[in-house]
């Protein structure tokens, strides 16, 4: 298949479709965890729960790179773009991610200087534009935006660019799995593995999902064939007693990842010792700051960042939805006092977040499931 249209093709789901009920055993139910947001929105705009059997339920991770950002890096944040020396840049979908103080468009408003990018090169040439101002930028997502900040700043070293500098918050998805499938609120069948974290890392690096926990692990693509035919692939496997990773997606995903991606980030980059994920708490090594060659451009070193915690707010169920242990709608505040245009909790101000896509497209299996437990 090579269009687009192919890969929506309805009677080639409902096909499948029957091949996954068939593979499914009598008497048996299967949770399969979609590790990336991408995957959450193709679920449910559409409609892909229709094409599986009662016995197959499908439950978020933490791969939304927005999602996952605590409390306390937000503040942070705003603390940088508070001084009248700073602009604060940042993609479009951390503007209205809630802090402790408020949000990026909270500041904004009133009076610090926040601009929204489409790139750290973006930032990087306001920096080369404003020589007499500090340009922050706030690098966030998981390996798949770190070779794109890795990049910048090492054209700003380069260039000789000193007034740039990243407030770094890039994680990375394995540790994160691995906190999941370590915690005993939730039990697993099998992964759908993050189709744009893997174009970097490749496959290879899941490997330990099936070797130590007998897990399947299937990297997927975004298109909704793509997605069942994933879990398609991982009932067979279930089917013949066999747990391996397996590439969906190998027209995008080469097996071994990018080297060159790779490469500038281990150049520039290294794990932090821990960091704090919301819903998830401190995991070690999951995250990335600058090295040392690089501590010009990196704002916490730059600047004096208070590195404060933040407790969520209780009505917030983030964390949960994040872990898998709820659906979105099972929030008490979903789609009343938490909406895109209201958020409490950043899983429904995201463009990847589970709150976000159930909101926007999953209305009507909401009400399904409510009508079946009345």
């Amino acid at each position: 298949m090579r269009f687009v249209d192919e890969y929506r093709d309805a009677g080639k789901a409902r096909a499948l479709a029957a091949s996954i009920a068939a593979l499914c055993e009598p008497g048996r139910s299967y949770t399969f965890m979609e590790v990336c947001g991408g995957h959450t929105h193709t679920i449910y705009k559409h409609g892909l729960e229709d094409y599986l059997p009662e016995c197959v339920t499908l439950v978020h991770g933490p791969g939304c790179p927005v999602c996952v950002i605590p409390m306390g890096r937000v503040d942070d944040a705003i603390h940088l773009a508070s001084r009248p020396e700073v602009i604060m840049t940042s993609f479009g979908d951390m503007m209205r991610v809630p802090g402790g103080r408020g949000s990026f468009l909270d500041a904004k408003a009133a009076g610090a200087d926040i601009r929204m990018v489409y790139s750290p090169l973006d930032a990087l040439r306001i920096a080369e534009r404003e020589p007499g101002r500090q340009v922050v930028f706030m690098g966030i997502g998981f390996e798949t935006t770190a070779p794109s900040t890795a990049m910048t700043v090492l054209r700003a070293e380069a260039a000789g660019i000193r007034n740039f500098s990243v407030f770094c918050n890039h994680v990375t998805i394995l540790p994160a799995i691995k906190a999941i499938l370590d915690s005993p609120d939730l039990r697993l069948d099998g992964f759908i593995g993050p189709g744009h974290v893997s174009t970097v890392i490749g496959c290879e690096p899941y490997r330990f999902i099936a070797r130590d926990y007998g897990r399947p692990l299937v990297v997927a693509g975004f298109e909704p064939l793509d997605l069942l035919q994933s879990i398609h692939m991982l009932l067979v496997q279930l089917a013949e007693g066999r747990a391996d990773v397996e590439n969906q997606y190998g027209r995008v995903v080469p097996w071994h990842g990018n080297a060159k991606a790779l490469d500038v980030i281990g150049a520039t980059m290294e794990p932090r010792p821990y960091f704090e994920w919301r819903g998830l708490g401190f995991i070690s090594h999951s995250a990335l700051r600058l090295r040392d060659a690089y501590a010009g451009f990196d704002a916490e070193r730059v600047f004096d960042v208070p590195g404060g915690r933040v407790a969520d707010p209780k009505a917030c169920q983030c964390g949960e939805v994040l872990k898998g242990v709820l659906k979105p709608w099972e929030c008490k505040v979903f789609g009343t006092a938490c909406t895109p245009e209201t958020p409490i909790g950043t899983c429904m101000v995201s463009s990847e977040g589970a709150c976000a896509a159930y909101y926007n497209f999953g209305r009507f299996t909401r009400e399904r499931v409510r009508e079946a437990t009345r």
